[in-house]
């Protein structure tokens, strides 16, 4: 059974397992999924200071900071108990990509060219980290929701702004990819 659960399973088992989400969550207790809003309600429950956005009672929302300590809790139960020995398989071409950038693929799932504790505290550091989750932070809250929360729960409700900004999520992100990375690269390198 571990074997069975160690190994990539295709998109339709993980997809279809994820939008099933939606009507569990609405059935269960009318609640709506995402995952941007939990950061509020933790700051509203340990933030003791006389800031408006803060001010609601957050208990009501508290069973969402449980299900983020479920993902969280799943997460560290995966990697470490239940991880795919075998490396990750990354496309010729994306390799090819990423190594034109200075990317060393080494088969992980976050690059340690990018991704180590030398780069953190380095320009490419304050700029993937710091810039980029302010922005990431930013753009969420402008949007009124995450990626999830938006692309899961609002287009399976129908909602309209959901669908906005799911294609604007989407655009950024190929924009990103193709644009913006590269060029951040190449000034950075």
């Amino acid at each position: 059974m571990v074997e069975f659960i160690q190994k990539p399973w295709p998109w339709y088992v993980a997809g279809t397992l994820i939008g099933l989400t939606v009507p569990a969550l609405l059935l269960i207790g009318n609640k709506h999924f995402g995952i941007s809003s939990s950061l509020r309600h933790i700051c509203a429950a340990c933030v003791p200071g006389n800031i408006s956005f803060f001010k609601y009672d957050w208990r009501k929302e508290a069973w969402n900071l449980f299900f983020v300590a479920g993902i969280l809790l799943g997460g560290v139960v995966a990697t470490q108990l239940l991880s795919n020995p075998d490396p990750i398989v990354i496309a010729p071409e994306t390799v090819k990509a990423l190594e034109a950038l200075n990317i060393q693929v080494d088969h992980n799932l976050m690059p340690s060219s990018i991704f180590n504790v030398e780069n953190l505290l380095s320009l490419k550091g304050l700029v993937f980290f710091v810039v980029g989750g302010f922005l990431v932070g930013f753009g969420t809250r402008y949007a009124g929701g995450c990626t999830s929360g938006h692309a899961i729960m609002g287009l399976s409700t129908l909602q309209w702004p959901s669908l906005i900004a799911t294609c604007c999520f989407m655009a950024g992100g190929f924009a990103m990819v193709h644009f913006v990375f590269p060029w951040i690269m190449s000034i950075i390198a």
